[in-house]
């Protein structure tokens, strides 16, 4: 099988998350997921040599390339900065919609205290995605003040998601404005304090 190391991460990935929900992310869940796509199971230790805590940030890394992907035929330019945000941002919930449970259990392995930086880092990396693709080039500290607050929007609209049962995620949708506007609110005050 002639595969870089990423595509072979996907199809890990891929074939493991059906099984996540009664295995949960585990070795042994990938070593199984490797044998059934027909890879050898020392694949995982070279593709994923931090074993469970790579494999789990590799399915964040998965869904944000699935968003990107998503998001590519959209007439960005069309839509405001909120609406570019909203629109990322719910677009990575309903393609993570069949996969509840397994983000419910990647983020229960993050909510470990020798985890919570590894989980912060990788809800910043989903934050830096989307405002890339949202077009921001800001590179001072208004860089690190949108990552930082669209990073908590994520999170907690994420777990806003999880107990969604609402036709078509209408109640993470209208959560989500909420957060974002409240956000932008914050992101104005300190912009003037910045000035000021």
């Amino acid at each position: 099988m002639n595969k870089s190391p990423e595509e072979i991460r996907n199809i890990i990935i891929e074939t493991m998350l059906p099984n996540v929900p009664f295995d949960g992310w585990t070795r042994q869940s990938a070593e199984q997921a490797a044998t059934e796509a027909g890879l050898s199971t020392d694949m995982i230790h070279a593709v994923f040599p931090d074993g469970v805590r790579d494999i789990v940030a590799h399915f964040s890394r998965w869904a944000d390339e699935k968003m990107l992907a998503a998001l590519q035929d959209e007439d960005i330019d069309s839509l405001k900065i909120r609406e570019r945000i909203h629109k990322a941002v719910l677009t990575r919930l309903k393609l993570l919609e069949p996969h509840k449970e397994a983000v419910r259990l990647a983020l229960s392995y993050w909510t470990s205290p020798l985890r919570g930086m590894g989980g912060a880092r990788i809800v910043w990396h989903t934050a830096d995605t989307i405002w890339n693709w949202a077009g921001d080039t800001s590179t001072d500290y208004n860089h690190y003040t949108k990552r930082s607050l669209l990073s908590g929007v994520i999170a907690t609209t994420t777990l806003a998601w999880l107990k969604d049962d609402s036709e078509g995620m209408a109640d993470t949708s209208d959560f989500l404005w909420r957060r974002i506007e409240n956000v932008l609110h914050v992101g104005k005050i300190f912009g003037k304090f910045k000035k000021a």
